[in-house]
């Protein structure tokens, strides 16, 4: 699907952008005629891209020329690193899986090597749970078993998960830099970049935008939220943290964030139900179920957005209390947790409010 659609934002309304992180919603608000001395604002671009829809909105000194030079990088990336085009340079490594080394572009190395960092600092000294890391770019294999976010999604046998868990594991991965080469051991393994690549896209978007004139944007790629820049009258920006038991559009609380990146993960949009228990498309790459650490979401704030995305899937893999010592590791990142109770608990460094009295800060 490539989809294109330009949309005037009018001077009297608020911006309001539906964002997700492998479908995963956050809202980010924001009144849109304070940036601006004329009289309408410039064109938001939309594109169906990377699985999901992508919003790019430049603020002053926008042009056709930005946009597209923006959206090509992005579908660049997405040509390289989706799982669903089969000549992309992950499905062609996956197919060579325990044959051979594939030859890959500097972005899929660079995005690859990575995650494999964050896979070797997720792990956390836990007696072994996840001690093989709570993000792992290897969980491919389980994602194809489960089948969520497919047509028909289900619940695997026992011996079915006990046959994949061994094909899940980064430290099969063998990277050669030399000569841009990407192989997995084993037969069968296979990696997914989807809890990283949407945040180097939106990384790569900023760049391109600060070869330009443009002063402040908003990059929306699924939930990967960059704002570029600060608001006009320096005020901060303000994203909207899904209620994660509602529908689409219910906000939890407000963040108020300067110029940097916003990306949460949460249980509450890609998922199915089965006998009352709901099941999501996070999967903890030690048991090989969805994780089930007492959150409904993880939203992390930083200044990097590959880097949020890969920390807001480890840290809600992880779980409260191992995913605060994760953080204490990471300088500058924040989070935002919101648990299974309705009570949420934020970093010091968080600027958040409430909008529904039904849940509490502790």
């Amino acid at each position: 699907m490539d989809c294109k659609l330009k949309v005037k934002i009018k001077e009297e309304l608020k911006g309001i952008f539906l964002v997700s992180k492998f479908s995963i919603l956050i809202f980010i608000f924001s009144i849109f005629f304070s940036f601006f001395s004329c009289s309408r604002a410039e064109p938001v671009r939309v594109e169906f891209a990377l699985g999901t829809v992508c919003s790019v909105s430049l603020y002053e000194y926008a042009s056709e020329q930005i946009y597209s030079d923006i959206f090509n990088r992005i579908r660049e990336i997405e040509n390289l690193m989706s799982v669903n085009i089969p000549v992309s340079d992950i499905s062609r490594i996956n197919a060579a899986s325990g044959i051979e080394p594939v030859q890959v572009h500097d972005d899929t190395l660079k995005v690859i090597e990575r995650a494999i960092y964050f896979a070797e600092f997720s792990c956390i000294d836990t007696g072994g749970i996840e001690a093989n890391g709570a993000f792992d770019p290897t969980v491919g294999p389980l994602v194809s078993l489960w089948g969520i976010g497919n047509e028909n999604p289900r619940i695997p046998a026992q011996d079915e998960i006990d046959e994949t868990l061994p094909l899940v594991n980064w430290r099969n991965v063998e990277i050669n830099l030399n000569n841009n080469t990407v192989f997995l051991k084993h037969q069968g393994m296979a990696l997914d970049l989807g809890a990283i690549a949407k945040g180097y896209a939106a990384d790569e978007a900023a760049i391109i935008i600060g070869k330009t004139n443009v002063k402040r944007a908003i990059i929306d790629l699924g939930g990967n939220i960059l704002l570029y820049g600060e608001k006009k009258d320096k005020s901060p920006w303000k994203v909207g943290i899904q209620n994660p038991l509602e529908g689409r559009g219910v906000l939890a609380g407000v963040a108020q964030v300067r110029e940097k990146t916003v990306v949460t993960s949460g249980v509450y949009e890609r998922f199915f139900e089965q006998d009352g228990k709901r099941y999501h498309h996070i999967f903890s790459p030690s048991h090989g179920y969805p994780a089930n650490s007492g959150l409904l979401s993880v939203t992390i704030i930083a200044s990097n957005s590959m880097e949020a995305d890969a920390l807001s899937t480890a840290v809600f893999v992880l779980g409260y209390e191992r995913g605060i010592m994760l953080l204490k590791n990471y300088p500058g990142a924040e989070a935002i947790f919101i648990f299974e109770d309705k009570s949420i608990r934020i970093t010091p460094g968080v600027d958040f409010s409430l909008t529904d009295n039904t849940f509490h800060i502790e």
